[in-house]
């Protein structure tokens, strides 16, 4: 791993032991105390929907993280946060997929992740350790810097791996859009000039589930724009344990407008084609997910 790193006395597979753990609590918490008639408001469009059980998940992994972590800081999706002075932010999102789960469909997520540097800014800070828990599916993918990527379920842990896939026209890609509406027309275009290219396109709802997708190799690629790091540090930090290669732009000042992730076999003509079809719709907009 590059860039930043762990402060001396910690250790990556205890911030992964502890992301198991938050997430999973979290995870109980929007399942068991999901109410009937659940209360939203807007953030940023109408469409951009936060409920209150995406407010009580981030109050939880803060409360909890608080108690294993104390010194640590916490960036989440929702209102709600903490300080810290360990060198480590835990990067949540309390519920990955909020629309999914307004409307019932059992694909999101609780993402935790442990990162070194800073993740208010684009670039410039790495995950370390993480877990993406699909709490319906009882699907909690894991890992740390160095140690593989892991998916725990009722009947045990095993690893995952990318698939070996390495024909760009028989490629399964995901990928996801923003709630602006500009932003979505501009994703449209980019979809129709690449779906003839690929073997089909999905659109699961949860980033961070479907980069935990191509680290199992339920799909060949994944590339959005717009995400926020909440969305993807614990996600991408289980797919390059998984094998993947993942990247952007070549202009590093659009970090956040594209983020893909494919096998190895299909990394080099995937991501020359998603980055030059983000060039030439989406472009430098600054519509933010």
């Amino acid at each position: 791993m590059g860039g930043p790193t762990l402060p001396a006395g910690v250790a990556a597979e205890e911030l992964e032991a502890v992301a198991r753990a938050v997430a999973e609590e979290a995870g109980r918490l929007v399942v068991e105390e999901r109410p009937d008639a659940l209360g939203t408001s807007v953030k940023s469009t109408r469409t951009d929907v936060v409920t209150e059980m995406d407010q009580r998940s981030q109050e939880l992994l803060v409360a909890r993280l608080a108690t294993l972590r104390p010194d640590d800081a916490v960036l989440g999706e929702e209102e709600g946060g903490a300080s810290g002075t360990s060198g480590i932010t835990w990067v949540v999102d309390p519920i990955d997929g909020t629309v999914n789960y307004l409307y019932g469909i059992p694909e999101f997520s609780v993402s935790v992740a442990a990162v070194v540097g800073d993740p208010t800014t684009e670039d410039g800070w790495e995950p370390v350790a993480g877990a993406v828990l699909n709490p319906v599916r009882g699907e909690l993918f894991h890992a740390h810097a160095g140690g593989g990527a892991w998916c725990t379920t009722a009947t045990g842990t095993r690893p995952v791996r990318t698939s070996d896939a390495t024909d760009l026209g028989l490629s399964l890609v995901g990928t996801g859009f923003g709630y602006d509406a500009g932003l979505r027309e501009r994703q449209a275009r980019l979809l129709v000039d690449l779906l003839p290219q690929v073997r089909d396109i999905r659109r699961q709802g949860s980033a961070a589930l479907d980069l935990c997708a191509v680290a199992c190799g339920r799909l060949d690629a994944y590339y959005e724009t717009g995400l926020n790091a909440w969305d993807r540090a614990a996600g991408q930090l289980v797919a390059r344990e998984a094998g993947a290669v993942l990247g952007g732009p070549v202009d590093a000042s659009l970090a956040r407008q594209l983020s893909w992730a494919a096998a190895p076999g299909l990394a080099e003509p995937f991501g020359a084609v998603v980055r030059d079809l983000t060039d030439r719709h989406v472009g430098a907009s600054d519509s933010r997910r």
